[in-house]
């Protein structure tokens, strides 16, 4: 199964680079090219795109609108967004989670990187960089949030099970899930049922929104290092 990208850029230079490096690979295909955001979603919707490398700044619609029109829609809901930063602590990293990305990566990321990421939004996992997935997120967290957890998300934990609350302590620390089975002494297999449980009480679209979910219910503390 060929993956279909669309690259939105504003930068014509780096869309043609971007091109290359995903035409070149056999399983995938560049179907669209957008330099804004209102581009972006309109491509995303009639060439059927399944992953969207999306720059958060841009003319016009910006890349956070334009990830939160993506997945809003009913229709995109198959659609997943790899946000795309110029430095990996990026202050709007956290906000990208929020709109429904499935990550990010900096745009200095290795051809290998950028293609795995790819690869790994088109399958519904999250891709968090390995920069992020051992608490960039929780930093972010922690520098902008003073009212504390927000009360809706922490009573729709209520919903979890024991071992669902454990398993998203996990996911949350940036652990896959053969480190959680691992840790938590059970097969991948069942990790794997435990997430998808969490996510569709939680209705998160990925294990991305798991992590902003953890942190915003207080299930999780942020942890500043």
């Amino acid at each position: 199964m060929t993956i279909r990208v669309l690259l939105a850029d504003d930068q014509a230079l780096l869309r043609s680079a971007f091109r290359v490096l995903v035409d070149s690979e056999p399983d995938m295909e560049v179907v669209g090219e957008a330099s804004d955001g209102a581009q972006a979603v309109r491509l995303a919707r009639e060439e059927r795109a399944d992953v969207v490398l999306m720059d958060i700044r841009m003319p016009g619609t910006d890349g956070l609108t334009a990830t939160r029109l993506i997945s809003e829609d009913p229709a995109l809901a198959h659609v997943r967004v790899v946000m795309l930063t110029t430095f990996e602590v990026d202050e709007y990293v956290v906000r990208s989670l929020r709109a429904g990305a499935s990550g990010f990566l900096g745009k200095g990321s290795e051809p290998e990187e950028l293609l795995n990421a790819i690869r790994i939004a088109a399958g519904g996992e999250a891709l968090l960089s390995p920069a992020a997935t051992k608490g960039l997120i929780a930093r972010f967290l922690a520098q902008r949030d003073d009212e504390g957890p927000d009360p809706a998300r922490s009573e729709r934990l209520d919903a979890l099970t024991g071992r669902e609350r454990e398993v998203l302590v996990q996911v949350a620390g940036g652990h896959s899930n053969d480190e959680i089975a691992d840790r938590l002494e059970v097969s991948p297999l069942t990790v794997k049922t435990h997430v998808n449980r969490a996510m569709a009480k939680l209705g998160a679209r990925d294990r991305a929104q798991l992590v902003v979910i953890a942190y915003e219910s207080g299930l999780v503390r942020p942890r500043v290092e």
